[in-house]
């Protein structure tokens, strides 16, 4: 089934039910129904058609919710991009995905301005400004909205591509991965599934809709006929508490920095959230001692440790009755889904054995947009000769009992806050500081964070300091790729063919905190 059916199916059966909940607006079934049909109507109007590509550019607001449904609704794909993005990453995205249009804000229009350098063949459509006024150069989503609205007959099928998620990749350039309506309908499907999910639930969401584990909150409540509380970030924990409390938020999803940031607030008495029914966490493992202590915090609470890459949103479940007996397993496969782990010639491993983790199912990604290279290097011929299987890149090993245990990644990507980071990019960045001679990044194992960005660098100027190369990095990237620890060594670990060795500056990472 498409994506925007279900919103329709539940726009007729429960029109008046509470689909959305933002600190500006509260949004019906029927009302996100009939904006997003407003909204679509007028992207249709100004061009964008069946598998055309959207990039929705903007922070947690009803706008974007909105916006992902009209984009779908148009027959056409949605790229969501972390509103942090900088205008060089947001233009080579607009240019490899060749996309249609852009849905923003007026607060990132400047960023866009600048991304589309001229390009007029992108409709721009944004959010009014605190002056009431829609910025120079785009359409105003306001009028957009006012329109008559309508169903747009673009006669979209279920294997059409529903978005282009960018991911970092091993060249420094992200890869869009290519996800049809019938991945997203077996994941949710899956998902929802194995965390018991009802229309019942009250779900809250503060990760960003570009994080595909905060867009995927989204999507399974309108699967479900559910209610998303969407908020921007967690950066106020006891806000964010008493939001729980005034809605009744049933679900919890996490990753381990909420999870440290809940840990290290000491007034907090077990059950001081009680509407709260389960816990899911994602993006890095966490570890044993924190599940013990969020375990008391919140009696009773299902606690769900998952796995997954963008590739295939999830990948294995831990049961939470199985977290006292495995408490640093990443579980099983989740439903309707084969997880395996195989050595270098692609054959089984035995319990024990390290090898790389296999993926089979109806949820795995088309491919890289694209980029034929890197989809044969993850998608292979699978046990039967009609399949890919997708190959993660991870390793994985498994106990007796078939549970799985991460090891460790087979390329140099680091995952951080559940973001993937290429190492080259941030060096790029790095290597364009005047006072920077020389650098690698690597990735420094952190509790919380999965692993943070650290970054040995050599100063062509010896005044330089870390605020200075954070500073520098933080006008050019992202902020989960800024490094959180730099070092100033003398010079570069390498190999004996002069090749900097990245093995080695880990160990010297490592050594150093």
């Amino acid at each position: 089934m498409r994506i925007e059916h279900f919103l329709a199916a539940n726009a007729a059966a429960q029109p008046a039910k509470t689909a959305l909940i933002t600190s500006h607006k509260r949004l019906s079934y029927e009302e996100l129904d009939d904006l997003s049909s407003r909204l679509a109507a007028a992207l249709f109007a100004n061009g964008v058609g069946r598998n055309d590509r959207v990039v929705v550019f903007m922070d947690n607001c009803w706008e974007a919710a909105v916006s992902i449904f009209a984009v779908l609704k148009a027959g056409a794909t949605f790229i969501p991009v972390n509103p942090s993005t900088k205008a060089d990453k947001l233009a080579y995205i607009l240019a490899d995905c060749d996309a249609a249009a852009i849905l923003t804000q007026a607060k990132l229009m400047p960023v866009v301005a600048e991304a589309c350098g001229g390009n007029t063949g992108i409709f721009v459509a944004s959010t009014v400004g605190a002056d009431g006024q829609c910025p120079v150069g785009a359409t105003s989503l306001v009028d957009c909205l006012t329109l008559e609205g309508g169903e747009v007959d673009h006669r979209g099928i279920d294997f059409d591509l529903a978005m282009l998620i960018y991911t970092s990749g091993s060249t420094g350039r992200p890869k869009g991965v290519m996800m049809a309506h019938r991945n997203c309908d077996a994941a949710t499907d899956s998902i929802t599934t194995y965390l018991r999910n009802t229309s019942d639930d009250i779900i809250l969401n503060v990760l960003p809709l570009a994080f595909d584990y905060g867009l995927y909150q989204l999507l399974m409540a309108v699967r479900l006929g559910a209610t998303l509380v969407l908020e921007k970030s967690f950066a106020f924990p006891q806000a964010i508490f008493e939001r729980i409390r005034e809605e009744g938020v049933t679900g919890l999803p996490l990753v381990p920095t909420m999870a440290a940031m809940i840990l290290q607030m000491r007034d907090l008495e077990p059950g001081f959230l009680p509407s709260v029914s389960y816990i899911s966490n994602t993006a890095a493992a966490l570890p044993p001692a924190h599940i013990e202590r969020l375990r008391c915090l919140f009696p009773g609470v299902r606690l769900y440790s998952m796995y997954g890459l963008t590739e295939c949103k999830r990948c294995t479940y831990l049961p939470p009755e199985e977290l006292d007996r495995r408490p640093g397993s990443v579980g099983i496969a989740i439903p309707n889904t084969d997880a395996f782990v195989v050595d270098d010639n692609g054959q089984r491993v035995p319990p024990g054995v390290a090898g790389e983790l296999v993926i089979r199912g109806p949820h795995v990604m088309q491919g890289y947009w694209r980029n034929e290279a890197a989809t044969e290097r993850a998608l292979r011929p699978g046990p039967n000769p009609w399949e890919k299987v997708l190959y993660t890149g991870d390793l994985f090993r498994t106990d007796e009992d078939g549970f799985l245990y991460f090891v460790g990644r087979k390329d140099d990507i680091i995952k951080t806050r559940g973001e993937k980071v290429a190492p080259k990019e941030v060096e790029a960045v790095l290597h364009a500081h005047p006072g920077i001679a020389e650098a690698v990044v690597v990735g420094v194992p952190d509790p919380v964070l999965g692993h943070a960005i650290g970054a040995l660098v050599i100063r062509s100027d010896p005044t330089l300091s870390e605020k200075d190369v954070m500073r520098h990095c933080a006008r050019h990237l992202e902020d989960f790729m800024v490094p959180k620890i730099i070092e100033f060594p003398l010079e570069l670990p390498k190999t004996d063919t002069g090749k900097v060795s990245r093995r080695l500056a880990s160990e010297i990472m490592e050594a150093a905190q």
